[in-house]
């Protein structure tokens, strides 16, 4: 077995890490099932395929990494052996990724023997726990796990430690037009927004008010009360359509957007609460639309 440390290892506990907190805690420990802990080759580690997460954080590997470089791993990751010398990774792809950054020869490791149904759920427990996946990939995780186990929303839901309700909630936005889980995977759009549209049966009419939402800017509670109001039979006015993110801005926020429009020679987007927190939007059409854009700002700090 190609390992190269053995310890002994008593401790049973069910875990998800936290982030950069796993580096250093030792609370958390997926263990169950092992009675030793190896280290292992890096280079004989690979990714899990059914890893629910698609896309990683650059900057945090690095700041994981640097963590790795400057105090070691004190979390040791979670594998499976599927072949002589060849190991699947259960949970913790971020340091494995995060330790070939720093150029790690091995790792420590606990090795389990499990089915794929299982490591499927580890790793998509793991991962909605840990860290930020963007609704479309649970979503999309979770639809996965029901079709290779067979389980149903309910046991999901127990499986995962969320609500029936949640889960069905993801779910329901891979009904979506495309356009639309596009824009929520890269967060254009709040998961809130997208939930406002589903209450619009016709595809076509959700993807009408969603080139709304787009445009103006809209917040959530504007995009339920018009969802509400396309359900109910109306259309969307001219007014509304045309009308500026006005209609969910207090007035003087809405002067400051139109300003920052006219500064910037482009469009601005705009929301905010009640109690005065929101959060402005640049959209850009193309890298030399960013770059004219960044000038600008390079320029307000000479």
């Amino acid at each position: 077995m190609a390992v190269r440390k053995k310890y002994s290892h008593s401790t049973k506990a069910p875990a998800l890490g936290r982030g950069l907190d796993a580096l250093i805690s030792t609370d958390n420990i997926q263990t169950q099932g092992s009675s030793t802990i190896n280290e292992v080759p890096i280079e004989q580690i690979e990714a899990n395929p059914n890893q629910p997460r698609r896309e990683f954080d650059q900057e945090a590997l690095e700041e994981l990494a640097s963590s790795i470089r400057e105090i070691g791993i004190i979390q040791p990751i979670t594998l499976r052996q599927v072949a002589a010398d060849k190991y699947q990774i259960v949970a913790g792809e971020r340091r494995w990724r995060a330790s070939q950054i720093v150029g790690l020869e091995a790792i420590p490791a606990y090795i389990r023997t499990i089915d794929d149904e299982t490591v499927m759920e580890m790793a998509l427990v793991e991962n909605i726990q840990r860290e930020d996946l963007n609704a479309i990939e649970i979503a999309l995780a979770y639809e996965k796990l029901m079709e290779k186990s067979g389980m149903t929303q309910e046991k999901v839901s127990k499986h995962v430690g969320k609500s029936r309700t949640a889960i069905t909630n993801y779910l329901r936005l891979l009904k979506l037009p495309a356009q639309v889980q596009m824009a929520l995977q890269k967060k254009e759009i709040d998961m809130g927004h997208a939930r406002a549209l589903l209450a619009v049966e016709s595809p076509s009419m959700q993807i009408k008010l969603f080139k709304e939402v787009q445009k103006n800017g809209y917040p959530v509670r504007k995009v339920e009360e018009l969802a509400q109001q396309l359900k109910n039979g109306g259309e969307l006015r001219k007014s509304e359509k045309h009308s500026s993110a006005k209609s969910g801005l207090p007035e003087e926020f809405d002067v400051l957007r139109l300003r920052l429009s006219t500064f910037l020679k482009t469009k601005v987007q705009m929301t905010c609460s009640a109690k005065g927190k929101g959060k402005i939007s640049i959209p850009f059409a193309n890298e030399q639309e960013l770059e004219r854009l960044m000038n600008i700002f390079d320029k307000l700090k000479d």
